[in-house]
């Protein structure tokens, strides 16, 4: 089973890395991949150049056991939509490789206006990294599409290639890429928001500058 997590990472912190980690192993997941995001539709484009995002997300997961990085988005020529990337994946996996999309509550919240959501779920389960203890959403919209799809816990999730959504609970880490960003500009420590990888690497880029 194949988890697949996207985001900016820009860039990746320990909040990231925590949060992924807890999945995998509450899953027992075989595989998880971070897939940056290339050319963003609904929010802000990344500030960071691709190539120094996925320099840092490498360093961060190096020696991580099952995690990986997938560069599909970024060698994209068009905005990103997480339809098409599960779509890539399914050409490439099969039809039959359970896929769990890995997203936040937040996100969750607004998948119902996200493109083609049912398609999503055709695709993939979902599972939602929350904090212990949330209960289910009220939206009528997300009601709808959760309706006869949402699983107790992980476990049935293998047993069939998509459509399921899960909450997960996950330690949650008040860390924001944009706080760690500012905290860069202004000179002041990221120590232990970061891995020390990419503690290094950014170190050596204002030592360059």
């Amino acid at each position: 089973m194949i988890g697949i997590f996207g985001g900016t990472f820009d860039p990746v912190h320990n909040g990231h890395l925590r949060t992924a980690l807890d999945v995998f192993e509450a899953l027992t997941l075989d595989e998880l991949r971070f897939i940056p995001l290339g050319q963003a539709v609904h929010r802000e484009q990344p500030l960071t150049p691709p190539e120094r995002r996925l320099a840092l997300l490498r360093a961060a997961i190096e020696h991580q056991p099952g995690f990986r990085v997938d560069e599909r988005e970024l060698r994209r020529d068009r905005p990103s939509y997480t339809v098409h990337t599960l779509e890539s994946l399914r050409d490439e996996l099969g039809p039959e490789a359970p896929l769990c999309l890995l997203l936040g509550r937040d996100a969750f919240n607004a998948f119902h206006s996200w493109r083609q959501p049912e398609r999503i779920l055709e695709l993939a389960h979902l599972v939602v990294m929350d904090r212990p203890g949330h209960g289910l959403p009220d939206e009528p919209p997300l009601r709808r599409l959760m309706e006869g799809r949402v699983l107790d816990d992980g476990a049935g999730l293998r047993n069939r290639p998509a459509g399921g959504i899960c909450f997960q609970p996950v330690t949650r880490l008040d860390i924001s890429s944009s706080d760690i960003r500012r905290r860069l500009q202004q000179g002041r420590s990221i120590r232990w928001l970061v891995p020390d990888a990419v503690l290094t690497l950014l170190r050596a880029s204002e030592n360059q500058g």
